[in-house]
C-alpha cells in the first residue's frame, strides 16, 4: 500500500478518529476564546469602574483600560454563540459522535467518509469567518447570541448590527450545514452499519444519545437556517419579514417596513434553540451512562427507561419552545399548553437522574478523573433543572424572565454540565484516541477546584434573579437596588478567574499526555465491555485489522464483585453465531 503524505493522513482525512480530533482540538481552541470572553465580563460586572492595564492596548474599544459598553455586548454575544454552537454541538457532539460511533457498533468507518470530512471542513471554515468578524469596521456582532430581530434586522440600529453580524449570519449558516452534514452521516451509519450480533437493544448508551442527537439536529437547524436567510434579507435587500413600523431615532423617521413580525423570528429562532439545549447535552448523558456504568462496575439500571426517556425528552423538546416566549404578548391560554409540556418533560429528565443514582448505589466505585465528572455532571443536572420548573410556569416566569435567575439556570443545567460531560469523555476515551494516558492526579486537581467554583459562580446567580436583578446590563454601579449585591459579583468574577485558570490545569494535562503520556499497554485499561476496546491500542483506519468481531450481549453486562466482566464479544456457551443485522429499510 503506498504510504499516505502527511496533508492526507491528518489534514484532509477520511479516517472518523482523526476527524474526532480534529473537531476536538478545534472546540478546545474555541473553548479558550470564548472562556476568556466570560472572563473579561466578569471583570465589568466585579469591578465596573476600575481600569486594567493589560486591556489598554490604545484601541477606543477598550481605551484606558476599561470595556467600553459596545464592547461588552460584543463579547457577550460572541460568549454564548462560541460555547453553545463551536464548543458544545461541534466540538463535543462532532468529536465523540466520529470518535465512538464507528468503534462501538463495529463498523470500518462512516457510512460516507468524504462526507464526513466535508462536515469538518465547513466547520473550519465557520471558524476562519467568525474570527474574520473579529477584524472588520465595528467589530463581530453585538445584538446577543439570539440574534433578535428588529436589532438584528437593521444595519443601522447598533455598531454590533454592521458587517460583524453579517458574518456571524454567514459563519451559523456554514455551521448548520456541517451540522447536517455530520448528523445525516451518524444516522446512517448506526441504522445501516451495525457489525453482526449488534442489535439496536446492544447499543451502547453513547450511541443512543448521538443517534437522537443527530436527530433532533435534523429536524430543527433546517429551521434555524431559514431564519438566518430571512434576517439576511430583511438586512442586505430590503424585505420585512421581521419589521414592522420601525422608528429609528438616528434616522429622525419611521422606516418604510409594513407587515413584518420580530416575534415570527422568536418562533423560528427557539424552534431550534430549545431542542438545541438537548442536543448539547444528549451526548454528555449517554457518555456518563456509559462511565458511571463502567466504573461502577454495575450495569446501568433500567437501560430500556433509559433509551424510553432519551427518546420522550427528544419529543417533548420540539413542543415546548414557547416557554422562552411567554413575556412576549403570547396568548395565555396556548401559554399554558407550554406550560404543560414544559412540566412532562421533567419527567424523563428525573427518570434518567433516579437511574443514574441507582447504578450508583452499593456500586464498586472506581473514582477516575472521568467519573468524578460524570458524577459532578448527575449533581449539576439536578441542581440546575430542578430550578427550570419555575421558569417553566408562565406566571413565575414574568417575574424571572431576563434576570440573573435564567443565567444561573441556563448555565449549571446546560453549559456547565456539558462541559463536565465532555471533560468525563476526554479523560475515558483518552487512552483510546491517543494511546497514552493522562495524568490522573491533574485531572482530580482539575475537578475538585471546577465542581465547587462552578457552584460558587452560579448558585448566588439565583438570589441576584429572585430580587429581579436583570442579566444583558453592562453596569450595576448607578443602580441603587442592586448596589447591594456589589459584593456578591465581586467574589463570583474571582472566583470566575479562578476558574477558567484552572482550566489551564487539563489543557497541560491534555497537550502533554497526548505527546509524552505513559503508554497504554493493555487493550483495555477501564475493563469495559464494549466494542472500541477489542480494537488495538490506537486502531488505524479500518478500527480493526482482521474481521469485526460479532456481539453476542449487551454493553453492561458487570459481575456482583465488581471484578468480573463479561464483554460483548464473549460468546456464551452453546449459542451460534449471530447474523448481520439488516439494513433499516429491510427491518
Amino acid at each position: 500500500m503506498e504510504k499516505e503524505s502527511f496533508w492526507r493522513k491528518w489534514v484532509f482525512s477520511t479516517d472518523h478518529k482523526v476527524i474526532a480530533k480534529q473537531f476536538l482540538i478545534t472546540g478546545i481552541v474555541w473553548a479558550i476564546i470564548g472562556g476568556a470572553f466570560s472572563v473579561l465580563m466578569r471583570l465589568q460586572l466585579g469591578f465596573p469602574n476600575s481600569s486594567f492595564s493589560f486591556l489598554d492596548l490604545g484601541g477606543a474599544e477598550f481605551a484606558g483600560g476599561k470595556i467600553q459598553p459596545g464592547v461588552y455586548y460584543q463579547l457577550m454575544t460572541m460568549h454564548g454563540t462560541i460555547m453553545i454552537f463551536f464548543v458544545l454541538t461541534a466540538g463535543l457532539s462532532g468529536t465523540f459522535a466520529n470518535f465512538l460511533i464507528p468503534l462501538q457498533i463495529g463498523a470500518r468507518d462512516m457510512a460516507s467518509p468524504f462526507v464526513n470530512m466535508l462536515s469538518y471542513w465547513f466547520f473550519f471554515a465557520a471558524s476562519v469567518v467568525m474570527i474574520c468578524s473579529f477584524f472588520v469596521k465595528g467589530g463581530p456582532s453585538g445584538v446577543g447570541w439570539t440574534a433578535y430581530a428588529p436589532l438584528s434586522a437593521l444595519r443601522e440600529a447598533d455598531t454590533g448590527s454592521g458587517t460583524g453580524l453579517d458574518l456571524w449570519l454567514l459563519a451559523l449558516s456554514l455551521f448548520i450545514v456541517s451540522t447536517l452534514m455530520g448528523g445525516i452521516n451518524y444516522i446512517s451509519t448506526i441504522l445501516n452499519m451495525r457489525t453482526k450480533g449488534m442489535a439496536m437493544n446492544r447499543l451502547p448508551l453513547s450511541v443512543w444519545g448521538l443517534l437522537f442527537t443527530a436527530i433532533m439536529g435534523l429536524l430543527s437547524f433546517p429551521v434555524l437556517f431559514a431564519a438566518f436567510v430571512l434576517l439576511m434579507m430583511d438586512r442586505n435587500i430590503g424585505t420585512g419579514f421581521y419589521l414592522n413600523s420601525i422608528y429609528l431615532p438616528a434616522a429622525g423617521r419611521i422606516l418604510p417596513y409594513d407587515g413584518g413580525s420580530a416575534i415570527l423570528y422568536q418562533h423560528l429562532f427557539w424552534f431550534l434553540g430549545h431542542p438545541e439545549v438537548y442536543i448539547v447535552i444528549f451526548p454528555a448523558f449517554g457518555m456518563v451512562s456509559e462511565i458511571i456504568s463502567v466504573n461502577a462496575r454495575k450495569p446501568i439500571f433500567g437501560y430500556p427507561a433509559m433509551v424510553g426517556s432519551m427518546f420522550a425528552i427528544l419529543s417533548l423538546s420540539f413542543l415546548v419552545w414557547a416557554h422562552h416566549m411567554f413575556v412576549s404578548g403570547l396568548n395565555p391560554l396556548l401559554g399554558s399548553v407550554f406550560v404543560l409540556f414544559t412540566v412532562l418533560i421533567a419527567v424523563p429528565s428525573a427518570i434518567k437522574v433516579f437511574n443514574w443514582i441507582t447504578t450508583l448505589w452499593r456500586g464498586n466505585i472506581r473514582f477516575t478523573p472521568a467519573m468524578l465528572f460524570s458524577i459532578g455532571f448527575v449533581s449539576l443536572f439536578i441542581s440546575g433543572g430542578l430550578t427550570g420548573i419555575y421558569l417553566g410556569d408562565s406566571t413565575i416566569d414574568i417575574h424571572l424572565h431576563d434576570t440573573y435567575f435564567v443565567v444561573a439556570h441556563f448555565h449549571l443545567v446546560m453549559g456547565v454540565a456539558s462541559v463536565f460531560g465532555m471533560f468525563a469523555g476526554i479523560y475515558h476515551w483518552f487512552p483510546k484516541m491517543f494511546g497514552r494516558m493522562m495524568n490522573p492526579w491533574l485531572g482530580y486537581v482539575h475537578f475538585w477546584i471546577s465542581l465547587p467554583a462552578a457552584y460558587l459562580i452560579f448558585w448566588p446567580m439565583y438570589y441576584e434573579g429572585l430580587a429581579g436583578m436583570p442579566r444583558r446590563y453592562f453596569d450595576f454601579s448607578g443602580w441603587v437596588s442592586f448596589n447591594q449585591f456589589q459584593g456578591l459579583n465581586e467574589v463570583i468574577s474571582a472566583v470566575a478567574v479562578v476558574v477558567f485558570a484552572t482550566q489551564l490545569v487539563f489543557l497541560i494535562n491534555f497537550f502533554y499526555s497526548m505527546f509524552r503520556g505513559d503508554r497504554v499497554t493493555v487493550l483495555n485499561p477501564w475493563e469495559a465491555n464494549t466494542l472500541e476496546w477489542t480494537t488495538p491500542v490506537v486502531p488505524g483506519h479500518g478500527n480493526w485489522p482482521g474481521e469485526i468481531p460479532a456481539v453476542y450481549r449487551g454493553p453492561y453486562e458487570y459481575g456482583r464483585d465488581g471484578r468480573d466482566f463479561r464483554p460483548q464479544t464473549e460468546r456464551p456457551s452453546g449459542v451460534e453465531e449471530p447474523a448481520v443485522p439488516a439494513p433499516v429499510e429491510d427491518q
